[in-house]
């Protein structure tokens, strides 16, 4: 497989199977599974300037909701300021880049279930826990994937594919695989965040 470095390319996306299931609100699961939301535009000068400007910690608190690791969280806080968009987010992906082992196990401890919508069948919800469950149990921590781009009623299919799929990955093309999905939620988390930052949000307790 394909592994993701500073020069390296993505994995290919797993292919997605027939019509797309319906999508809907999963059970509590063995372990957690990261669904973000979809990319959204950039930000205004403004929001990126208030960035730049805020207390360090407030930012650090503010970044922790982008990546669940405090040293990928001071980094970017302590290289401010940045002139724009790009050079944030260039500066987030060297920062994941960098991540050691324990920084990576820190992160994705943090890395919480976020809720489909109602709806769905109950065997969707069977499949995509066994699937989880035989994900967690073979490499020991939780599923991690960035569905940005991905449509909201192609995300079941899409997680699905992507498990049953990884699940063939030796320990050590899973951790590049896992690391490289991470940074991705990261950048797209960073990205949102700097458009609404005005003031720190509640970090929240992993589920």
């Amino acid at each position: 497989m394909t592994s993701t470095g500073r020069h390296g390319t993505h994995p290919p996306p797993s292919h997605r199977r027939g019509p797309t299931l319906p999508a809907h609100r999963l059970p509590r699961l063995p372990g957690q599974l990261a669904l973000p939301e979809q990319k959204s535009a950039p930000p205004s000068p403004g929001r990126l300037q208030h960035f730049n400007d805020a207390p360090a910690d407030d930012v650090e608190r503010a970044l922790l909701t982008c990546c669940r690791n405090p040293r990928w969280a001071h980094r970017l806080a302590a290289h401010r300021p940045y002139p724009d968009l790009d050079a944030l987010l260039a500066a987030a992906d060297e920062a994941a880049y960098d991540l050691t082992p324990g920084d990576l196990a820190e992160a994705l401890a943090g890395e919480s279930l976020t809720p489909l919508p109602d709806g769905g069948y109950s065997a969707a919800h069977t499949a995509l826990s066994a699937a989880h469950a035989a994900y967690e149990s073979r490499f020991g921590h939780v599923f991690v994937i960035c569905l940005d781009g991905i449509a909201p009623e192609e995300a079941l299919d899409q997680v699905l594919g992507a498990i049953r799929s990884r699940l063939t990955n030796d320990r050590e093309e899973e951790r590049v695989t896992t690391a490289d999905e991470l940074r991705r939620l990261a950048r797209g988390r960073l990205a949102r965040l700097v458009q609404h930052f005005s003031a720190p949000p509640v970090l929240e307790r992993p589920l």
